[in-house]
């Protein structure tokens, strides 16, 4: 081991274990310690800023983790394994299946679903589409599944945007989304941190 590698070494080691009383925290107590969240604070914007902003509200494509709405849900050891392991969200295309009149009846249906204005005739042909194609990981309510990262259709929060033009896209072509993992080159104990430091912003932006 040469000497670059030995020092980065000992310096890991060392911060190991000054993370260690705090890593050992339930994830619920490391949210109100301020010690822990300015210590997660400096490991989320070296690590996680970059796609979800400073102040983790994200951007298109980039979910925002400074409210409730989380796609793969906000339970704590739900939040450890997006980090740790990375998540995959596709969305399959149905253009070809649907066809551009089907895909306008689907984008109509789901419009109401989250109370925006749309074409009434459209959106009532659009909802035994919806119950037939869409449902199966959206719910027949909209309302998501978490267990296979399907999002809530019935709020205000969008990936990609709510507006006609963007829903169709999404439609007819898909999406795909990928947040890596990084288990490997965080820890347990950064994951632990930046898992309770993103608790916190959610329930910060949710009040």
């Amino acid at each position: 081991m040469g000497q670059y590698e030995q020092e980065k070494a000992e310096v890991e080691t060392r911060a190991n274990e000054l993370l260690a009383p705090l890593a050992a925290l339930p994830i619920a107590d490391l949210v109100g310690n301020e010690q822990a969240m300015g210590t997660a604070h400096n490991l989320f914007q070296q690590n996680c800023a970059q796609c979800h902003g400073s102040d983790g509200g994200g951007a298109k494509g980039f979910p925002n983790l400074a409210n409730a709405d989380w796609q793969w849900g906000g339970e704590s050891d739900a939040v450890v394994a997006t980090i740790a392991n990375g998540r995959i969200a596709a969305m399959p295309p149905w253009g070809a299946v649907l066809g551009d009149q089907g895909v306008d009846e689907v984008v109509a249906y789901v419009q109401t679903l989250s109370g925006q204005p749309a074409d009434s005739a459209l959106a009532a042909a659009g909802e035994a589409r919806y119950q037939q194609i869409c449902a199966a990981c959206h719910g027949l309510d909209g309302k998501g599944m978490a267990a296979v990262g399907a999002p809530n259709l019935t709020d205000d929060v969008w990936l990609y945007g709510s507006d006609a033009a963007a829903l169709k896209q999404t439609i007819v072509a898909g999406r795909n989304g990928q947040m890596p993992a990084w288990g490997g080159k965080l820890g347990e104990q950064r994951i632990k941190l930046l898992a309770a430091y993103v608790t916190r912003l959610a329930q910060e932006g949710s009040r």
